[in-house]
């Protein structure tokens, strides 16, 4: 917001946010909650979820610099449509919703770009629910370690920098617990990937690709 919003709106900016913390495990956004407002992530990792008849389905991750709560800006249900939940120590800033959509109206280019980000994720989306319907769930757990290798980038022992239970992973590709658990060792078996507590690094990206491709 602060980076595609005119300099002289900064200090309304700066008069109206609100930053704070959220632990580990802490709910940011209670998927049904009436709209109150959009958070921006700082620093931290956060998982954005939802109902699924009983199960969870997490729809993305989001970190620094990602926005949470832009779902729930609507004309016609003013309910947040998904859930928030950090996976660590995450920093976050708060507005609320009135004055969001004041900046909205204000600052065209920020519209804009916000508008560029509805069009991608909605393309993300899309993607997303043609690989559940089409791919197998190895194949689409070979595209997740990539896509998050991308989003997240690797740390020095070239694990990701993103902490992830066997039922988060399950939970993001659309499985059962059982069937990822099961397909994460036959990556470990083939020597595709290798593994540290809940950390996963890459041991043969090439083949991650061509798996991703099938």
């Amino acid at each position: 917001m602060c980076r595609h919003t005119l300099p002289e709106w900064h200090a309304a900016i700066n008069s109206h946010k609100r930053n704070f913390i959220t632990k580990r495990g802490e709910v940011i956004i209670n998927e049904g909650d009436p709209v109150t407002g959009v958070y921006f992530v700082t620093s931290g990792n956060v998982k954005v979820h939802k109902h699924w008849g009983d199960k969870e389905l997490i729809l993305r991750f989001a970190n620094e610099g990602a926005i949470l709560g832009h779902r729930g800006i609507s004309s016609v249900n003013s309910v947040y449509p998904i859930s928030a939940t950090a996976l660590e120590t995450t920093s976050l800033c708060y507005v609320d919703i009135e004055f969001f959509k004041t900046t909205l109206k204000v600052n065209h280019d920020f519209a804009y770009s916000l508008l560029m980000f509805y069009a991608d994720e909605l393309q993300s989306s899309e993607k997303k629910m043609r690989e559940l319907a089409l791919m197998s769930v190895k194949s689409r757990l070979a595209v997740t370690i990539l896509n998050l290798r991308d989003q997240f980038g690797l740390n020095e022992e070239g694990f990701l920098n993103l902490a992830l239970s066997r039922q988060d992973l399950a939970a993001y590709t659309g499985a059962t617990y059982e069937t990822v658990f099961r397909t994460m060792n036959e990556l470990l078996a083939e020597k595709l990937i290798h593994l540290k507590d809940k950390m996963i690094g890459i041991l043969d990206e090439t083949g991650l690709v061509d798996l991703s491709n099938k």
